[in-house]
């Protein structure tokens, strides 16, 4: 989880592969209004999310039931939503990448071929809930390597288990 440019399409293959479950890209499973939506430089609202995030919820609680987890790169940016998520199953844990505002600028900045322009980082950080302690999780430093966030996510998540 984390905001735009933090890394979660990078580091959540890398530690889906590690942990040998599936992958799911949430950006891939917006509707087209909402990738539309935000192409046009309009941040999402709540009502906007709320399909979305059922679909990833959908896709968790399956995971969970068929008992081969997986790891999903979303936003979450808000406690509510990690709710959902972690109502949808059991185990539910998240990797916050935590970034500033300027790398997340720049590196939204440098994408090519992507919905999200760089304008709406300002409205992610608004939204932006960081992890409470009830929530199972950990928060690193999105500037380290990927290869680096993915063994701390990992030697976590076995502490936590």
């Amino acid at each position: 989880m984390g905001v735009s440019g933090s890394g979660k399409s990078t580091v959540g293959p890398l530690l889906a592969q590690r942990l040998m479950v599936p992958f799911l890209e949430a950006d891939d499973v917006h509707p087209a209004a909402n990738r539309a939506k935000m192409a046009a430089g309009h941040p999402l609202d709540d009502e906007d999310r709320r399909p979305w995030l059922r679909s990833l919820a959908d896709w968790i609680r399956e995971a969970t039931d068929a008992g081969r987890g997986g790891v999903v790169a979303c936003s979450a940016l808000k406690h509510e939503y990690r709710d959902l998520f972690r109502r949808a199953g059991a185990g539910v844990w998240f990797l916050c990448l935590a970034l500033d505002r300027a790398t997340a600028d720049r590196r939204v900045t440098g994408r090519v071929d992507h919905f999200m322009p760089a304008r709406l980082v300002d409205s992610q950080y608004a939204a932006l809930e960081p992890l409470r302690p009830d929530e199972p999780g950990l928060t690193v430093d999105a500037t380290a390597a990927p290869q680096a966030i993915v063994e701390a996510a990992v030697r976590a998540l076995h502490r936590s288990r």
